[in-house]
């Protein structure tokens, strides 16, 4: 299971963007030189129920639940058994104290669970809220990470390879801290929290298959879906209990899943062919630290023809075209721009991938406006805005915002621009954090200064 971890910033929309590892740990005060419109936060959830059938879900769930991203499989079922608690340590930012309970509400009131915040220090599951230079001194790639059994880094440092953080000899799940960083933008510690509690909770795994979950390597999805909701609902089922094996599990998911969720039963669509080991290798090449552009390009290159052999029509070759799209950016802009619209059309071609479509979306319209096409940039970023707001997703919507202020001024519409780009600063705050921050990424993004 890996955490959520680093890549550098040209591949980076939000604050942190997914690589995988070789380890099995499950891993997602302001000042400034100009006036700035107050931080912008999200209120109400929008999570959409699940739209697969119960059939593929229930195989979802035991790829999640009963696997291990390494392909190997858990001997047992694992959760806590009983009320869950959920205490912070360290040096919680104020935005971090706001979305930790928001985020245990939407647990309450989505999946169902028993969970709620205390004081005590023994509680069930742990929130360290450290710095990010402390978590990179323990696991380099990692901007936050969950383990079993350890109250702190350096108990981790010490235990990291020994029987008592080994996920697959747990038999119930009793104690787990997660550490995430505060030292960054508010968003990215809200992603963290929302990746890293839900695994201490249940999945131990990313599949690159699902288009509606956060449990995927191509990190797109930043907070806990309906589908997600959904399987945390199941994992805490009283059918089951820690210690079940897979075949276990699997007789009773049917029955669980028909009673959690009524409109799943129907048949299954075509089954996703699992993700072969060769194309997960040649991504994490290609999005990862350690290679150059040349040794990235080529693995994203190499994943492609894997996709295409295997016939990986599904998100798997939406995210492989947008990671070539991504290394040729700045090399060859326009073999780029022919990628994130094959990107895109795979994506449209699937359902739930609003936020995926965003994504790209950004891409292309900042791509059009370097080229002088601004209502091509509108097309694409206008229906995208809806679905970064639905994702939760600070980040992109400031970017997409900014690119919409950009066009419109492009097009003589002075005053709705200027609109536009206030509120983009706002989302900005929490999206990016930090001015130079802001000004860094939304200027990669964007190819032009956002202030």
């Amino acid at each position: 299971m890996l955490s959520r971890l680093l890549v550098p910033v040209f591949l980076a929309i939000s604050a942190c963007s997914p690589t995988l590892s070789s380890y099995d740990s499950p891993t997602r005060a302001f000042t400034a030189d100009i006036d700035l419109p107050e931080m912008r936060v999200f209120s109400t959830p929008r999570a959409q129920p699940p739209a697969r059938s119960n059939a593929e879900i229930a195989r979802d769930f035991l790829d999640l639940t009963m696997r291990m991203e390494s392909g190997r499989y858990l001997p047992y079922f694992t959760r806590f058994e009983g009320p869950i608690t959920v205490a912070v340590r360290g040096t919680p930012s104020p935005t971090l104290t706001t979305d930790l309970g928001r985020l245990i509400y939407r647990l309450r009131t989505e999946a169902g669970l028993n969970i709620t915040q205390t004081s005590n220090p023994d509680a069930s599951i742990v929130v360290n809220a450290t710095t990010r230079k402390a978590i990179q001194k323990v696991l380099p790639q990692a901007a936050c990470f969950v383990a079993p059994n350890v109250s702190t880094l350096a108990e981790y440092r010490l235990a990291r390879r020994t029987k008592l953080t080994s996920w697959s000899a747990m038999r119930e799940r009793k104690k787990i801290t997660i550490f995430v960083p505060t030292d960054v933008s508010p968003q990215e510690t809200r992603d963290c929290l929302h990746e890293e509690l839900s695994q201490a909770l249940g999945p131990l795994n990313d599949l690159y298959r699902l288009a509606d979950s956060i449990y995927n390597d191509d990190n797109l999805h930043t907070v806990l879906t309906g589908f997600d909701m959904l399987i945390l609902k199941t994992i805490y089922a009283p059918e089951l209990h820690s210690g079940m094996n897979r075949r276990q599990v699997a007789n009773r998911l049917p029955e669980i899943l028909a009673r959690l969720n009524p409109a799943g039963q129907r048949p299954p669509g075509k089954l996703q062919p699992y993700t072969p080991k060769e194309w997960r290798e040649n991504m994490i090449t290609a999005l990862a630290p350690g290679a150059n552009m040349g040794q990235r390009l080529r693995a994203a290159e190499a994943a492609l023809q894997i996709a295409k052999a295997r016939n990986l029509t599904d998100v798997r070759m939406g995210y492989n075209w947008y990671a070539i799209g991504l290394l040729t950016e700045r090399s060859d802009p326009e073999r780029s721009f022919v990628a994130f619209q094959n990107a895109y059309q795979y994506y449209q071609a699937n359902s739930g991938t609003d936020i995926h479509k965003a994504q790209v979306a950004s891409r292309i319209g900042s791509y059009a406006l370097r080229n002088g096409n601004p209502s091509m940039a509108l097309k694409y970023i206008e229906p995208s805005i809806s679905a970064a707001i639905k994702g939760e997703n600070a980040a992109l919507l400031s970017a997409l915002m900014l690119l919409r202020s950009e066009a419109l001024m492009r097009n003589g519409m002075a005053t709705d621009a200027r609109a536009a780009r206030v509120d983009s600063l706002g989302w900005a705050r929490y999206g990016f954090g930090s001015e130079r921050e802001l000004k860094q990424r939304l200027r990669v993004l964007t190819g032009f200064s956002p202030l």
